[in-house]
């Protein structure tokens, strides 16, 4: 596996249209998850790089917010022609950085989907207008914050790297986002085409960090007035509170998830079986919408399970460069510890039926745990790798009520060719999607996605994101 060959600006921060190194020289090392060797060194900001950054996007404001949507979509569409032309690039990069197969790469098409619509989207921005009170004309106008900033997750972060910087610069504002220290090289080569497709200076800053410190200067940071995270729900805690402690900025939050599929005996046992092993062991497990947890009805689990693990275990693992792959390790050594340890809880209090540790390098095998109680650890949290357990169940009120015994509530799936019985669960499973006969990662571009629960707060999506960006004002004109 070769290294990245991009400039070593694209490892610099990205300040007010300039690159520039931390402003106190501090850098941290990129490994690569696959050879466990050293990929790039990254400046590390600092809490005044966060300053800095601030202040830029706070001075580029004004002007920016006076532009037409017109005039700012001519950015968004730039860059995405320039994700267009580096798409190769970007699917290397994550393969060595994070151990993401370049063949299940798909972060770069979305991202050029993404700018491409808010290119356009900034002409929905609207107001009402009201004649009711006596003697006024009145009507509400939605602006922009100012200064908002994001930070992303390294799992997706092209893709959410577009999911916030596009809705928030479309709708009027500026913005400074810090990437995941597991995936800097994707996120410096989008800084180096923000720079390419000519974005004025602060409108967009980027930012790299390892560690905590920069993530909470940016949400204690009393100029910026609207933060979005996605993330772990343990982060994403430490972030609502920061904000609430500073300046009550306004906060919205994609968080973790315990994805529960209900297979029913009248199901297509083939579909469910195909569509759930592939939510689990899509990259490498380490989704948020992860079909973790999935309950089959008994008459029908030895079927299930025959076809769910013929389908599962038949995954390449191997070097995420090479085409034949579709699995690569976990995002690194800290990511391929945790799982183990869950595969130790998981033996300790169910059965081990398929896969486990591969003892090669950072490399999870697709496994499955069978006849887990509903109140053991590996139920509870997200374990963010290639494990699921599959329980069974009887009757669907009791499939219901163990899918919804859980503090996570971002997607759920219910798979029967019964209509009642989809309907009935889709209303009482509480989740924020929810599948039927199909499951993550299916997703719906025009529909909101967000979590209920512990699972985040707000929606994104193409008809929704916008609105997270913008405060709503009443302007009362008295007529007479």
């Amino acid at each position: 596996m070769t290294g990245p060959t991009e400039e070593p600006t694209s490892r610099q921060l990205f300040i007010n249209g300039k690159f520039v190194p931390s402003s106190n020289g501090k850098v941290f090392e990129l490994t690569s998850p696959y050879t466990n060797e050293k990929v790039a060194e990254i400046c590390e900001a600092s809490e005044v790089d966060v300053d800095a950054a601030v202040a830029a996007a706070r001075a580029a404001f004004p002007a920016w917010r006076n532009l037409s949507p017109a005039d700012r979509g001519v950015f968004l569409r730039k860059i995405a022609s320039l994700i267009q032309d580096h798409e190769e690039e970007f699917a290397r990069l994550e393969a060595l950085s994070t151990g993401k197969p370049v063949s299940r790469y798909v972060d770069s098409s979305m991202a050029i989907e993404t700018f491409n619509y808010f290119a356009e989207a900034g002409w929905t921005v609207q107001g009402s207008s009201s004649r009711n009170t006596p003697g006024h004309f009145n009507i509400t106008v939605k602006e922009p914050y100012g200064v908002v900033a994001a930070i992303i997750p390294w799992n997706v972060p092209l893709a959410s790297f577009a999911t916030k910087i596009a809705p928030a610069v479309a709708a009027g504002n500026t913005i400074v986002l810090k990437s995941s220290e597991k995936s800097p090289l994707t996120i410096g080569l989008g800084a180096k085409l923000i720079a390419e497709a000519g974005f004025p200076p602060g409108v967009v800053n980027i930012l790299h960090e390892y560690g905590p410190t920069t993530g909470t200067a940016i949400a204690s940071h009393m100029d910026v007035r609207c933060i979005s995270f996605t993330g772990s729900s343990l982060t994403g805690r430490k972030i609502q509170a920061a904000a609430a402690k500073s300046n009550m900025k306004t906060v919205h939050m994609e968080l973790g998830g315990k994805t529960p599929a209900l297979i029913f005996e009248d199901a297509d046992l083939e579909s469910a079986a195909e569509q759930t092993q592939f939510s689990v062991q899509l990259f490498s497990g380490q989704t948020c919408i992860a079909n973790s947890r999935i309950y089959v009805q008994e008459r029908v689990v030895d079927k299930f399970l025959a076809v769910f693990k013929d389908k599962f275990g038949a995954a390449i693992l191997g070097n995420p460069l090479n085409e034949a792959t579709n699995q690569g390790p976990q995002a690194d050594r800290t990511q391929y510890e945790r799982v183990k340890a869950y595969l130790s809880l998981g033996e300790k209090k169910g059965k081990l039926t398929l896969g486990g540790d591969a003892k090669d390098g950072n490399f999870i095998k697709p496994t499955v745990f069978e006849e887990v109680p509903e109140e053991s650890q590996i139920m509870k949290e997200e374990i963010f790798g290639p494990v699921v357990v599959i329980n069974t169940f009887g009757k669907e009120e009791e499939a219901i009520a163990r899918a919804n015994d859980s503090e996570f509530g971002l997607y759920a799936a219910v798979f029967t060719k019964n209509i009642d019985r989809a309907l009935r669960a889709s209303k009482l499973l509480e989740a924020g999607t929810v599948g039927v006969n199909c499951t993550s990662p299916s997703m719906a571009k025009d529909m909101p996605f967000g979590g209920w629960k512990g699972s985040g707060i707000g929606r994104e999506g193409y008809l929704h994101s916008m609105d997270s960006y913008l405060e709503t004002k009443s302007i009362l004109v008295k007529t007479g």
